[in-house]
């Protein structure tokens, strides 16, 4: 006889070899029903707490919010244990106990008392139904004993806790917590975690929403089954509460992200997002409050990012995702619009960074024309020479061409694209002066990236929508631009702030605003120490508004949302390396400390970088130096000459205003700039220049009038000399004809104003009693 195990066991060895075999052969051509094989995934987006943003079912429209054993209050799993299935964690999946039991009920009543069905046997039905007979009970107790097999105890009760049916279209525990009260699984009392043990008992008939009473008698046979495994205080305060339930309405913030991350899901059930969720409430609450107060098909889109890690707190891409006729399903913060005067932060900055320019650097605000392209504020009026923080805070659009022109369109750009913000140009286009105006195109989400360069040291941010995006920042400006161009949008600078230099400074909210040609796009765009936010309005089909600018409609919801989201104080802020304060003076724009004082016209503190304090752009009108010298008599003070006036002379400096700002200085500045007149031995023998010169507005120019808007206010003034070689000063009248009418007669050194109160040309006209004469044509519309 063979060594080993008696001839008489060694068939029943084959047999359980036969079997085991046949076993995994089963297994393997059926394997178990686990979610996601043969059905479409449902997806969850959710805030960064792990509130639902928006949930997307799956191919049978059931709403399920994943969620871990964790993230389940205690209560739910205590309950669940000891009124489902108290052995689970010992048993294989079934509890012959338990089956015994039921099969003797059911026999001793003719009905089905209790089912005997483990927690792992129920999760086997769940995911793969079965009728309610001998032969599918069989096949449920098979499933579970493979469940077993192939997961962990855990593994089952985390499929048990989000596929548990819990009602209409709603499963798993987080689901029916958030549905119905209004919280995470996380925060369940005693009362709710057995209300929400016992509801996929019978879901139809114990929906607390539907069924009130029958789902607190249901709940209440929970409560009393926990005594001695909670206390009895607990399971007293407990029974005392109603079973209560909010209406079900599918979770809906934020939901064009949502929608955006859907399509990056990649079959994941659950994406985490950035966002705040009470945020993202109030930007919505905040943006729907403002609906009435909007024209149909008008929308609005706001962008909220955290300037420490470029996270997206808040995401608002339609005013209202419900309101179909505003185009509630096109994603603002993704549409490529005109930024408007929104770039003019940028511009400046940068030419900061090239050494072009200060903050108090002279710029002229008067109609000019660069090369036939003649530029236009806002308001259709001029203020004369301003400084470069006047031409941001007040964003005035011939002195940004003016910057423009010297920094070069064509560098702007790719300085700009540098730095993350990539502008969009019309096909065949290319940068030309009019993209400070808004000549070109751009997205909210990028312009919100690139304003963050002014409260992070000058590095501009690509925003982030998932916890696990990598941060992606590009170097817009020097952390020095960036500090002065904040404080000249918060404050206005050191002209509109008295400050000693290297003092802290607080801060609130640096801002612009920006309006696109035709009023189609309004925009604002501010900055905090803890938030960059942005706002757009308008109409995504581009349909002009008119009356709807920046500064009116935009940069108000802006403040209110600084206000709801960073409500705390601004925190001191120092200059950082590079930058300080200094005087400066006009018209040279040089440091007034190495000026003679009769250079110095006017002097302003501004803020300087890199030790840098560059002169007053070159004049465009006419050539020479800004700084020259006359020569004067002693006793007089009037111009002369050594070849015409016997007698010694005196050297008298002079700083030459750019001619083009020359009519528009007041009285005392004129006496400064303008050479006095010539002394009389000298006036005959003064060389005529070239005739008269109409200055402060260009042959061609169009105005443009506002609607509702004051009518153009033009200042001209005369230059140059007559044929009879008599200087055009004060002494030499002049007369002015508007459309072949005389105007005035006045002297020649006295401005001439007229407003243009109808549309159409003008032809304007000065003339002296000499016969020397200018013209030039422009109009208004």
């Amino acid at each position: 006889m063979a060594a080993g195990l008696p001839f008489r066991f060694r068939p029943l060895r084959h047999g359980l070899a036969v079997l085991l075999g046949a076993l995994l052969i089963a297994d393997q051509l059926f394997p178990p029903p686990l979610p996601g094989r043969d059905a479409g995934q449902a997806l969850l987006i959710v805030a960064r707490d792990g509130t639902p943003l928006r949930a997307f079912p799956d191919r049978n429209h059931v709403w399920r919010h994943p969620v871990a054993l964790g993230d389940v209050a205690p209560a739910y799993h205590e309950a669940l244990l000891r009124y489902e299935d108290r052995y689970f964690p010992w048993h294989p999946g079934v509890n012959p106990f338990a089956l015994a039991r039921a099969a003797g009920q059911w026999a001793s009543n003719g009905r089905i008392v209790s089912g005997g069905s483990t927690i792992t046997m129920q999760v086997a039905r769940i995911l793969e139904p079965t009728p309610r007979s001998l032969a599918g009970k069989a096949r449920q107790i098979l499933r579970a004993l493979q469940l077993e097999a192939h997961l962990s105890k855990d593994e089952i009760l985390t499929l048990y806790l989000n596929h548990a049916p819990m009602g209409g279209v709603l499963e798993g525990v987080e689901a029916a917590s958030r549905a119905y009260l209004g919280k995470p699984a996380r925060r369940l009392s005693h009362a709710e975690a057995a209300l929400l043990v016992v509801l996929p008992q019978a879901p139809s008939l114990l929906r607390p929403d539907r069924h009130p009473a029958a789902a607190r008698a249901a709940r209440d046979k929970v409560l009393q089954r926990m005594r001695g495994t909670w206390r009895d205080a607990d399971i007293a305060d407990a029974l005392q509460e109603p079973a209560y339930a909010q209406t079900l309405r599918e979770p809906l913030l934020a939901p064009l992200l949502a929608e955006r991350l859907r399509k990056t899901a990649a079959g994941r059930p659950r994406v985490g997002t950035t966002l705040d969720a009470q945020a993202q409430q109030s930007v919505e609450l905040l943006l729907a409050d403002r609906l009435g107060g909007l024209p149909a098909r008008v929308s609005m889109a706001a962008l909220v990012v955290d300037n420490a890690s470029l996270e997206v707190r808040a995401y608002a891409g339609s005013a209202d995702f419900t309101d179909a006729e505003r185009f509630s399903h096109v994603d603002m913060v993704r549409a490529a619009r005109s930024p408007g005067s929104t770039l003019k932060p940028f511009l400046y900055g940068l030419a900061l960074d090239e050494g072009l320019i200060h903050s108090e650097s002279l710029l002229a605000d008067v109609p000019q024309s660069f090369g036939g392209y003649q530029p236009g504020n806002f308001q259709q009026s001029f203020h004369g020479p301003v400084s470069v923080s006047e031409a941001l805070t007040k964003s005035l659009n011939v002195p940004a061409v003016e910057v423009l022109e010297r920094l070069d369109p064509v560098r702007f750009v790719a300085l700009l694209r540098r730095g993350g913000l990539k502008l969009e140009f019309a096909k065949g286009g290319e940068p030309n002066l009019a993209v400070i105006l808004g000549g070109a195109s751009t997205r909210l989400e990028q312009l919100v990236g690139a304003y963050t360069a002014f409260a992070r040291g000058g590095l501009a941010g690509k925003p982030r929508y998932t916890p696990d995006a990598p941060i992606e920042e590009q170097r817009m400006l020097s952390a020095g631009a960036a500090f002065i161009i904040r404080d000249l949008l918060e404050s206005g600078g050191p002209l509109g702030r008295a400050v000693e230099s290297g003092a802290g400074i607080r801060r609130g909210i640096a801002w612009k605003t920006g309006t696109s040609f035709g009023f189609r796009d309004a925009w604002s765009v501010g900055v905090s120490d803890r938030y960059t936010i942005g706002v757009w309005v308008g109409r995504p089909d581009g349909t002009p508004n008119p009356g709807f600018f920046g500064a009116n409609i935009a940069a108000p919801l802006l403040v209110d949302l600084f206000n709801a989201l960073d409500a705390g104080p601004p925190a001191p802020r120092t200059p950082p390396p590079g930058v300080k304060q200094e005087r400066i003076c006009w018209p040279l724009g040089t440091r007034a400390a190495s000026l003679d004082e009769r250079l110095c016209h006017q002097s302003r503190l501004a803020w300087t970088l890199n030790d840098a304090a560059p002169p007053t752009f070159p004049d465009r009108l006419r050539g020479g130096e800004a700084r020259y010298d006359i020569q004067t008599t002693p006793d007089t003070h009037q111009r002369a000459r050594p070849d015409c006036h016997p007698g010694p002379l005196d050297t008298r400096p002079m700083a030459r205003w750019p001619a083009v700002l020359e009519p528009w200085l007041d009285d005392n500045l004129r006496r400064r700039a303008l050479p006095p007149q010539w002394a009389a031995s000298c006036a005959g023998q003064a060389r005529p220049e070239s005739g008269l010169k109409i200055v402060g507005a260009s042959h061609g120019e169009i105005l443009r009038r506002s609607a509702g808007g004051d009518a153009p206010l033009l200042h001209l003034q005369v230059r140059g000399h007559s044929v009879h070689g008599k200087a055009g000063g004060p002494g030499t009248e002049v007369v002015w004809l508007v459309n072949g009418r005389p105007s005035a007669r006045q002297p020649a050194g006295k401005g001439f104003e007229q407003r243009l109160t109808e549309p159409g040309r003008y032809d304007i006209t000065v003339l002296d009693d000499s016969g020397a004469y200018d013209r030039i044509s422009l109009s208004v519309r």
